[in-house]
C-alpha cells in the first residue's frame, strides 16, 4: 500500500500549504490500512460516513451534500464541490468496473458517480497481469477515458503482490506525483489570471 508515500510525496513536492488531501476508503482499503497498521494525518472517510448526517429530508449526504456540518470533529462537506481534483489510486479491477458500469454502491464510487466532469479526475489502475489484459478491462478503461474524460496513470510491469510478473502494477508514486503536481501548477496558474 503506497498511500502514506504519495500523500507525502504529493506535499513535499507541492506544499502543504496550496494543497488540501481527503482520503476516501473503500472497505478493502481499510482492510489492508488496519492490516498494515498505515496511519494518516489527512481526514480519512469511509463507507460508514456517507448517511452519518443524515436523519431526514434537507440533511447531507457526504458525496452530495448540501451543507457543512462537523461530526465528531470531522468536517463534512460534499466532496465532489469541494475537491478541484480527484485520483484514484490504486484503482482495483473491482471498483474500475464498478465506475465503468455506473454501480455506486460505497463512498468512493458514489462520489466519482456525483463527479463534475469539468473537473479533473487521474486514475492508477493496479490489478493481476491477467486482470489488466481482461477484455473487459479494456472495455472499463475505455469508459474512463473516453465517455467520463478521466485520465489515465498506467500500471507498470513488475512483480506483483500475488507473486506473478508482469504489467499491473500500480505507476511509481514519483509518476503519480509528478502527473498531479503538474495539474496544481495548472490550476493555480489559472487561479492567477482570473484575479
Amino acid at each position: 500500500m503506497k498511500a502514506p508515500e504519495l500523500v507525502n510525496e504529493l506535499y513535499e513536492k507541492i506544499g502543504k500549504e496550496r494543497l488540501t488531501i481527503k482520503i476516501v476508503a473503500t472497505e478493502n482499503a481499510e482492510k489492508l490500512c488496519r492490516i498494515q497498521k498505515l496511519e494518516f494525518d489527512e481526514v480519512v472517510y469511509e463507507d460508514r460516513d456517507e448517511w452519518s448526517m443524515w436523519r431526514e429530508r434537507g440533511d447531507s449526504v457526504l458525496h452530495i451534500g448540501f451543507k457543512i456540518k462537523i461530526y465528531s470533529k470531522r468536517s463534512f462537506s460534499e466532496l465532489r464541490k469541494w475537491a478541484d481534483s480527484a485520483l484514484i489510486a490504486p484503482l482495483d479491477a473491482n471498483t474500475m468496473a464498478k465506475i465503468a458500469n455506473g454501480i455506486c454502491d460505497n463512498l468512493v464510487t458514489s462520489v466519482i458517480r456525483a463527479w463534475d466532469f469539468s473537473k479533473p479526475c487521474y486514475f492508477a489502475p493496479a490489478m493481476n497481469t491477467h486482470m489488466w489484459e481482461n477484455p473487459l478491462t479494456m472495455q472499463h478503461r475505455t469508459v474512463l477515458k473516453s465517455q467520463l474524460k478521466f485520465k489515465e496513470i498506467c500500471p507498470i510491469q513488475k512483480e506483483l503482490i500475488c507473486g506473478d510478473s508482469g504489467v499491473g502494477a500500480m505507476a511509481s508514486v514519483g509518476t503519480i506525483v509528478s502527473l498531479v503536481a503538474a495539474l496544481v501548477r495548472d490550476q493555480q496558474a489559472v487561479r492567477s489570471s482570473a484575479h
